[in-house]
């Protein structure tokens, strides 16, 4: 075993790697690098952990940490990019879980010599542990189901949601009140399963209670309850460490999902309501009432012709595109326009995709480079100058009915105002609607084209006719 000084320094190196991490996370150049640095401060911090701080049972980790880190390494290789939202809300199920698990194991550790004061503080982290971790475990798991379509995505809320999620907060607590009183007697386990159970079914309940158009969100926030969770489970193990990352993580989750609400014009308290993306498929109108427009069709010759002639181009990705795995014919067509004198810029939305960042990975992924790759506030001006916008797979982020209709599900909503160009292309399988449940008025304007089918396929059609 190494000393507890070396211990030290190594947990304090691997704070600095994480924060290096975190920055570097700050900006796609730097990315990858920001990776290598959460990598290398997870070695150094289980390296540390393992050789000082780790007495016994070695045969036991040694074993955890093979099948732990295989699964991890063919998960990591064989899920799509596609698949990595549901990926995500799945470990954080396994964040919550450990929690669960490491509050049981501290409850019945006898080894303990707190006493007064000291000791119902350290059955307090228990308490509260177990719980965000049990919250966070089910609620976890919700959210994979939804995103993976294993359960619809619609808001299920129920009748009386709001004094019945009231009385569930009251009797937590009392139960708190029971636990620790009851454990300064040895005893207290029966209102820690109580409380364990009630807190499973709370976290079902809350996030079957938010639908498929605040999913980015609840990613977010399901993030930050993580790190929280991570920072009961370092005071309950007494571990710096895990204190500083969990924060890390709590706050960056935070501060995430503060500025998705943003995006969506939602704030944090309506999202946990919930029963947003319950429109049931209903098709609004700018004048909110069903729309039966006509749309306009495209070929692929005639969509590479209004390319051709365009100065400036659009590109708008969506969650479309990498269902299609369209990211590298998107590319393709953006170096062969871009070699024509065509200026090609990409306008993404906060919540393209089904996570934050979904879009500017799989456009990083297929080169694509990223001074011409622009957040929705830096171009939405500059829509009446362009001469093609090309709306790839996306649906309620170029929704007008979000500005023109005070009765749309998605209302206030701030959206790529692609309909303000010359001439918008729809790249679409089918007329269905967004993840929101809401018809799109931009497909019946005047100055929209609907390109039907597949979207790599398409846009393969497309660049053998440029």
């Amino acid at each position: 075993m190494i000393n507890t000084g070396v211990v030290s320094a190594a947990y304090i190196a691997a704070m600095v790697l994480f924060i290096m991490d975190l920055s570097g996370l700050s900006s796609q150049q730097t990315a990858r690098r920001g990776n290598w640095y959460g990598i290398a401060g997870m070695v150094v911090a289980l390296l540390a952990t393992i050789l000082g701080v780790v007495t016994n049972n070695y045969l036991e980790l040694i074993a955890a940490l093979i099948v732990g880190g295989g699964i991890g390494l063919v998960v990591a290789r064989h899920v799509q990019m596609t698949a990595m939202p549901e990926l995500i809300a799945l470990l954080h199920s396994f964040v919550g879980l450990a929690a669960v698990l490491v509050g049981y194991a501290k409850f019945g550790d006898t080894s303990s010599q707190l006493i007064g004061i000291d000791l119902t503080i350290h059955h307090i982290e228990i308490y509260v542990g177990i719980l965000i971790g049990a919250v966070t475990c089910s609620g976890s798991l919700i959210a994979f189901a939804k995103l993976s379509g294993r359960i619809s995505g619609k808001a299920l809320v129920l009748p009386g949601r709001a004094p019945f999620t009231l009385g569930i907060l009251i009797v937590l607590i009392w139960f708190g009140w029971e636990f620790v009183n009851q454990s300064a007697a040895g005893g207290g386990i029966l209102p820690l399963l109580i409380m364990t159970a009630i807190a499973l079914i709370f976290g079902i309940q809350l996030v079957m209670a938010i639908g498929g158009a605040d999913m980015t969100v609840v990613i977010s926030i399901l993030n930050s309850l993580s790190g929280w969770t991570a920072v009961t489970t370092g005071f309950m193990l007494n571990n710096d460490l895990l204190i500083v990352i969990g924060a890390l993580v709590g706050a960056g989750g935070a501060i995430l999902t503060t500025i998705m609400c943003r995006a969506m014009n939602r704030s944090f308290v309506t999202v946990l309501v919930g029963g947003f993306g319950s429109a049931g498929g209903k098709k609004y109108s700018s004048a909110g009432i069903e729309e039966d427009g006509e749309v306009t069709a495209i070929t692929a010759k005639e969509t590479a012709a209004l390319l051709l002639e365009a100065k400036e181009v659009m590109i708008i990705p969506g969650y479309g595109m990498a269902v299609a795995k369209a990211q590298q014919n998107v590319a393709a067509l953006t170096s062969t326009l871009r070699a024509k004198g065509v200026n090609v810029r990409f306008g993404i939305h906060p919540v393209a995709g089904r996570m934050p960042g979904h879009m500017n990975v799989l456009l990083a992924e297929a080169n694509v480079p990223y001074d011409i790759v622009f957040a929705m506030d830096e171009i939405n001006d500059d829509f009446p100058e362009v001469d093609v916008s090309l709306v790839i797979g996306a649906n309620d982020i170029v929704n007008p009915s979000a500005l023109d209709e005070p009765n749309s599900p998605i209302a206030g909503m701030p959206v790529l105002t692609c309909w303000k160009g010359k001439v918008t292309i729809v790249l679409k399988r089918s007329m269905a609607t967004g993840y929101a449940g809401v018809q799109n008025p931009l497909f019946f304007k005047e100055n929209t084209r609907m390109l039907f089918g597949n979207a790599k396929d398409t846009l393969q059609s497309v660049l053998e006719v440029l």
